[in-house]
């Protein structure tokens, strides 16, 4: 459905206003209008969330009241469970029910009635107990609409699944035409409203409402149950639990911009809502019969610690002085400075001579303490001490991705998943959890225009350091990934992790602290959000190539492709495979499907053998 500008305003009345359509083209010769069709979440083993937005005939600003049924077959003569609810313009009109006195394992037909207009018919189904032989599972992330067709969300709508996983950045935040395809604008006039960045509770609902006018993605949600946590864009780029890289001086109040995210989610998610309407700690669990806990986390926001940044967070190399004797300043080592008053030492950046072609220290104090970075004299550098960087930043034990209370939250539901004899424990969850060192390019195989860039300068002088790739992941939260990691040393755990965020396909045998196998980790390629093709000027073969030999925990990786992964799970095995559509650019597509991958019970790793 084209976003126009026409179309964006409809036949509208008087006192609904524009926006309040969210895209949809009102009719005003139906009585009510369910504008966004229908969706279903958080699927228990006797309930299921409902969801569906209908909007008044006539375009008036009034509360409707919606009937929904749900029934064991499509012509709704088997009704198992049914109930009146109430919506208006305070919930966007947005309708949500926790539809209970359900089967487990039973796919269900379910539809919402309000002023004798009738839904499209949503599929769902409730979570198995007991034995179960299989369970499978799709993935998605990263779908940013103005990169193009949601072609990938298409091609799992036709699939065989009991349930889709949203790892995050289901919508994005930015303005029309900022991260965006020229052409998927130009020409396929995938365009978001509102045209700014989206800060307000009305912006959010209104890019929500966007987003869900697009055909593939209503098809994914009628039929089938999603599990959902937000990453970033659902909120704002990079953020943490009091910031955002791109929560910038004017944009108002973030805690304020982030309440409207987090209402505009709970409106619009089919996901279990908590009292207050005001979607609180997103992270949960769901048992899947004995087969499985699937534990939901929140990595983004809820309780992480703001990230590093190499190009801001990376100390230089250092000196301590003692200043105790001014006619006799001495060097000394960080443990004898840690014993002097404050008044008696002094930290100095070192600069280094390159004029002779090897970096060569000065450490005279009085030249020393003179220099700043903006005014070096020519043939000095103050160079990046990476190995403190190490120890005392990424080493500092007191950092956290989850906060306190998640990673003691995670701890009791690991222990009661072992307890009740669950196979696996599943980590659905938005960043890469697995080791990703920054990969080592030869020059010559770097594209002969970016050779000189300051990325590639800067990714060749790192790679030798051992340092993270990414440090938004679990790279750049070590001690707390130890933390975790350490949850699951009971033998009869068998950790699988989930990841999204990268835009890339990636499978990884993670390693523990001392080396033992962990367990894997399966990540998702984006739906539409370009990956490392984008922004490492190397060939494909050559990005992903380099990333192997870099990073010994990496067992596949695809660098250049959109799609989905699919997850099965059965008592002995889980088995991933990756789906990647040849476009997203055109309706017409094509789908490459990998072999699956193998992890056994037990092995905590996935075997080398493809089947």
């Amino acid at each position: 459905m084209s976003i126009t500008r026409r179309r964006f305003g409809g036949l509208v009345g008087a006192s609904l206003g524009v926006t309040a359509l969210r895209g949809f083209a009102l009719n005003k010769k139906s009585s009510a209008h369910f504008s966004h069709g229908v969706a279903s979440g958080d699927p228990l083993k006797d309930r299921v969330i409902l969801w569906t937005r209908v909007l008044p005939g006539d375009g008036v600003d009034r509360g409707l009241n919606v009937e929904w049924q749900v029934a064991t077959d499509t012509r709704f003569a088997k009704i198992v469970s049914s109930g009146q609810v109430f919506t208006d313009i305070s919930r966007d009109f947005t309708v949500k029910v926790d539809a209970a006195s359900l089967e487990p394992g039973i796919r269900y037909f379910y539809r919402f009635i309000s002023e004798g207009v009738v839904s499209s018919t949503g599929i769902t189904k409730t979570l198995p107990v007991g034995e179960v032989a299989r369970f499978k599972i799709g993935i998605a992330s990263c779908s940013n609409y103005p990169q193009g067709f949601f072609n990938a969300y298409r091609d799992m709508a036709r699939q065989d699944l009991d349930a889709v996983v949203h790892l995050g950045d289901y919508i994005y935040e930015y303005p029309d035409g900022g991260y965006a395809n020229k052409e998927a604008l130009d020409r396929l006039n995938r365009h978001v409203r509102p045209e700014h960045e989206i800060l307000t509770l009305e912006d959010y609902r209104t890019r929500y409402g966007v987003y869900r006018t697009d055909q593939d993605l209503q098809k994914l949600h009628q039929n089938y149950p999603f599990i959902c946590v937000w990453d970033d864009h659902e909120l704002t780029n990079n953020t943490w639990k009091a910031g955002a890289e791109n929560h910038n001086e004017g944009e108002g109040d973030f805690f304020s911009r982030i309440r409207a995210a987090r209402q505009a989610y709970d409106e619009w998610m089919p996901i279990r809502s908590h009292r207050d309407g005001n979607q609180g700690p997103i992270y949960r669990s769901f048992e899947i019969g004995n087969l499985a806990d699937l534990i939901m986390l929140d990595t983004r926001f809820h309780g992480r610690d703001k990230g590093f940044e190499y190009a801001e967070d990376v100390p230089f190399i250092s000196q301590w002085y003692d200043l105790s004797n001014p006619t006799d300043v001495r060097r000394i080592n960080a443990n004898v400075a840690s014993n002097l008053p404050a008044a008696s030492r002094q930290l100095l950046k070192i600069p280094f001579d390159w004029r002779s072609g090897e970096p060569e220290p000065i450490f005279n104090y009085e030249r020393v303490k003179k220099l700043a970075l903006s005014d070096l004299p020519g043939g000095l550098r103050y160079l990046p001490d990476f190995d403190r960087f190490k120890n005392e930043f990424l080493g500092n034990e007191k950092r956290s991705i989850l906060g306190s209370d998640q990673e003691k939250w995670l701890q009791k539901n690991v222990e009661r998943s072992v307890n009740r004899g669950a196979s696996w424990q599943i980590l659905g969850q938005q960043v890469l959890m697995g080791r990703l060192f920054i990969p080592k390019i030869a020059v010559e195989d770097i594209f002969e225009s970016e050779r000189n860039g300051r990325l590639v300068q800067m990714m060749r002088s790192m790679s030798e350091q051992s340092l993270p790739f990414n440090l938004d992941a679990w790279d750049g939260y070590p001690e707390c990934r130890d933390r975790v990691q350490e949850m699951f040393s009971d033998p009869r755990t068998n950790p699988v992790v989930l990841a999204g965020d990268t835009h890339n396909a990636w499978a990884f045998n993670m390693k523990n602290r001392i080396g033992d196998n962990f367990g894997v980790e399966i990540g998702a390629p984006g739906i539409t959000s370009p990956g490392m093709e984008s922004f490492i000027p190397a060939t494909t073969e050559i990005v992903e190539a380099s990333l192997r030999l870099s990073s010994p925990e990496l067992a596949y990786i695809d660098a250049s492709q959109r799609g989905w992964s699919e997850v099965t799970v059965a008592p002995d095995s889980v088995s991933a495979r990756w789906h990647f559509v040849d476009t997203i650019l055109d309706r017409n597509f094509k789908v490459y499907r990998t072999d699956p991958m193998i992890c056994s019970l037990g092995q905590r790793c996935f075997s080398e053998k493809r089947v």
